[in-house]
């Protein structure tokens, strides 16, 4: 049959799609990706690939399979399947017999990956039937991830510590995205992470968010962060403020560990309709304000213990954010860390670097605080001997009209954090 004669309807690519999701239900996930390839040669595509982001987000990885095109890893800062990735669009790449195109794999606001295909043409009918198979797919591979290791050994590139294990399984999806806000975050060393975590969830239209580190090192740190989130969703599931959450956290981590471990923790509610922001700061170093792609101050926060030495109740600073404000949380690991003998890297040098990436235009909250991650790494020399986390809310305001900054300015950009 020839391109020509595909039917590509509004009707045929509902009942492509419905014969998808029938055929998915009862398959083993490693067979979900060449069904998925299957079905977008009914209508005329080729070189199927199902692309999913590496631990280290660095690369996209693509799912072995028949029927598919399995290539090398495509970059994600210069790549076509990474452009689209970042952007969470649609890229198409003219080619001499055809169009390449890129569509990101959505589950939600979650980016699970991108899906790659070629076509001898596209027209409008073909992007609206990809765009609605993109976000089934995106959705048969987070339901099959559930109950199979095979995805999680595709986007695993080097071996894994059982401390990071641990903490990868304990995370919610790394964004999210809505009108009102945006939530990233970013562990290193991806493979070997152990007592660094972070934790959010919406509820009605407050967010709740954590970011916690638990003292040590290897598999103890690990265990202490289970407990400490484990204790903090608890809290979350049944209690109202932040100083309850507080309480219920300090009192878990002191009665399975005892008096000499502790974990640090700042935790915070963000309103979604006003943007006032409830801040406990137990331990860690102060987050960071950014407005307009600068810091404009440190968050502080009355002195609080960290979680476990059964601290008094904290007294709570309250905050209201702007439109397009962002809020950068950070552990000590990316402060600390000593590059070359020198001083350590220090609060100073990194919010220079959030300044010199701030003048140019963002890319969005992900790719914006991913950007931030490698500079920083890159400042440090590759090093990352500690733990080491990065977590940006983005509140845009009740209409979501923030966090769409166009800076031209960008003296200083490309040199160095120093």
């Amino acid at each position: 049959m020839g391109e020509e004669s595909l039917d590509r309807s509004e009707g045929a690519g509902e009942r492509l799609l419905g014969l998808l999701l029938d055929r998915a239900k009862m398959l083993p996930p490693q067979l979900i990706p060449p069904l998925i390839a299957e079905e977008v040669a009914r209508i005329g595509g080729r070189d199927v690939s199902i692309l999913v982001q590496d631990y280290a987000q660095e690369m996209l990885v693509p799912l072995p399979g028949r029927n598919l095109y399995v290539g090398h890893p495509e970059p994600v800062d210069d790549s076509a399947a990474g452009l689209s990735f970042l952007r969470a669009d649609v890229v198409e790449v003219p080619q001499a017999h055809g169009v390449r195109m890129y569509l990101p794999l959505l589950d939600g606001s979650d980016q699970v990956g991108v899906m790659a295909l070629t076509l001898d043409r596209v027209g409008d009918d073909d992007r609206r039937l990809l765009g609605s198979l993109a976000g089934l797919v995106a959705d048969m591979l987070v339901t099959k991830n559930a109950y199979t290791d095979q995805f999680f050994q595709a986007r695993r590139r080097e071996p894994m510590s059982v401390s990071a294990e641990i903490q990868w399984s304990l995370l919610p999806p790394l964004t999210m995205s809505l009108p009102q806000i945006d939530v990233a975050g970013i562990l290193e060393p991806a493979y070997r992470v152990a007592g660094d975590s972070f934790d959010y969830a919406l509820n009605d239209n407050i967010l709740h968010a954590a970011v916690i580190d638990a003292m040590g090192h290897n598999l103890d740190a690990a265990t202490m962060a289970t407990v400490a989130i484990g204790a903090y969703r608890h809290a979350r599931r049944v209690f109202v403020s932040l100083a309850e959450k507080y309480a219920f956290m300090d009192e878990a981590v002191s009665r399975q560990f005892g008096p000499d471990h502790f974990v640090t923790a700042q935790l915070m509610h963000v309103n979604l309709t006003t943007g006032a922001l409830q801040l406990v700061n137990a331990g860690h170093p102060a987050p960071l304000l950014i407005r307009d792609g600068l810091v404009v101050r440190q968050l502080e926060s009355a002195t609080t213990l960290p979680v476990g030495f059964g601290g008094e109740a904290p007294r709570i600073r309250e905050h209201t954010l702007q439109p397009g404000d962002r809020v950068l949380c950070y552990t000590d690991g990316i402060i600390e860390e000593h590059v070359a003998g020198e001083e350590p890297f220090g609060e100073e040098r990194l919010i220079r670097c959030v300044n010199r990436l701030g003048r140019a235009p963002s890319q969005g909250t992900r790719a914006d605080l991913r950007r931030l991650s490698h500079t920083l790494k890159q400042e440090r020399g590759g090093r990352t001997s500690d733990d080491a986390t990065l977590f940006m809310i983005e509140w845009r305001g009740d209409g979501g009209e923030g966090g769409a900054r166009d800076s031209a300015a960008a003296d200083g950009r490309d040199g160095s954090c120093r």
